[in-house]
């Protein structure tokens, strides 16, 4: 196997993310490989998480403090105050710094490959100067739609066109993006960053959901959707994750009679064992693309319900084979679907069983296998 120098850039790739794991899971797998990977973090994380406890590949930050809110004048006056010619400056200089520092370490490898993370690590990268043996390969971690909602789209296209390939997570999406006449396009899904020994035994009577607690994950819509259900003695919903909207969830579910039944559990270490305490993962948000966490949840053997947001959604659960996918935004389907899964547990274990086989082939050896292939194309 021929041994590369691979950098994998992203804007924040120390918050605990899905695309965060994903990164740091493509590192330390491409290092144990014996490619020589430097995993570039543009912004330093305002909450960093260790993702690997001995990670094999090395790490840099760009900038020396996170973002600050970006600060708009109101008047000609504030335009003109000195405080601010000063901040304004002071940015600039932190961005001159920053790029001299990508520079350097693109000078340290002038051959090799540049994973680009997200459309505004590009952006930001954008008029850099790099070694010409280094190619770039623009990855997106979110669907066509979420793209189209958002600055997202207009960025891919502006950028991803002049890197060697454009690789998405699902071949729905990549679709989408060929009819909008993106060259080199493919697709390599995310890496599973564990799959348990043993399946969840499904017998906890824990309902879950994994991710930010903010606006776009609707947790009110599961709060609501669990409540719903009547739910049985015992059964608990738990959320795994820190966000802005904790307290304003919380009242939700007291003024739904689950103030003693929602728990919030933060952010986990363990999220392998997080997934192992759950009988069903829930999803509820407003869209998605590909969410790690309904592959992390089946490759513990935990079936899911959840929203039928996107082709990535599609393709992680089989529809009443691995779990159960409802109408977008339908809070009493969710309700329902969860009501089942939660009254049967044989079909709890069935759908648990045939959903960890369903992601065998997001095993990170097989998914680091197609990155190889990719890079051996583009070699050619």
């Amino acid at each position: 196997m021929t041994s590369r120098n691979i950098f994998l850039v992203g804007i924040d790739v120390d918050s605990m993310g899905g695309s965060q794991r994903v990164l740091h899971t493509l590192a330390q797998g491409f290092a144990e490989r014996g490619h020589r990977v430097c995993l570039v973090g543009i912004r330093p994380s305002p909450h960093p998480h260790r993702f690997h406890d001995r990670p094999a590949y090395r790490h840099a930050t760009l900038y020396s403090r996170p973002a600050s809110p970006p600060w708009r004048p109101r008047t000609f006056a504030e335009r003109l105050d000195l405080r601010a010619i000063r901040a304004r400056r002071a940015a600039r200089a932190d961005r001159e710094r920053a790029r001299r520092r990508m520079a350097t370490l693109f000078a340290r490898a002038p051959e090799g490959f540049v994973i680009i993370g997200s459309p505004w690590a590009a952006d930001w990268l954008r008029g850099m100067p790099w070694p010409p043996g280094l190619r770039g390969i623009g990855q997106y971690h979110e669907s066509y739609a979420q793209a189209c909602s958002s600055a997202n789209l207009r960025l891919i296209l502006r950028h991803y066109p002049e890197f060697e390939a454009a690789v998405f997570l699902s071949e729905q999406d990549a679709e989408e993006f060929r009819r909008q006449r993106l060259p080199n396009v493919g697709v390599v899904p995310n890496p599973l960053p564990f799959r348990p020994a043993e399946p969840a035994p499904l017998d906890t009577a824990k309902v879950g959901a994994v991710g930010r607690l903010d606006a776009v994950k609707r947790l009110d819509r599961l709060i609501d959707a669990f409540a719903d259900t009547g739910p049985p003695p015992g059964w608990e919903l738990h959320l795994f994750g820190e966000g802005p909207l904790e307290a304003e969830l919380r009242g939700h579910a007291a003024r739904r009679g689950l103030a003693e039944r929602v728990r919030f559990r933060g952010p986990v270490g363990d999220m392998a064992a997080a997934y192992r305490e759950l009988s069903v993962l829930a999803l509820s948000s407003e869209r998605e693309g590909r969410p790690m966490a309904l592959a992390e949840a089946a490759a513990a053997g935990v079936p899911a319900v959840g929203f039928d947001l996107s082709g990535g959604v599609r393709e992680l659960v089989a529809d009443g084979r691995t779990g159960t996918l409802v109408p977008p935004h339908d809070t009493a389907a969710l309700s329902r679907a969860l009501a089942t899964l939660m009254a049967d547990g044989a079909l709890r274990r069935r759908y648990g069983a045939a959903a960890r086989e369903h992601v065998r082939p997001l095993a990170t050896p097989v998914v680091l296998d197609r990155w190889e292939e990719l890079f051996a194309e583009i070699d050619r």
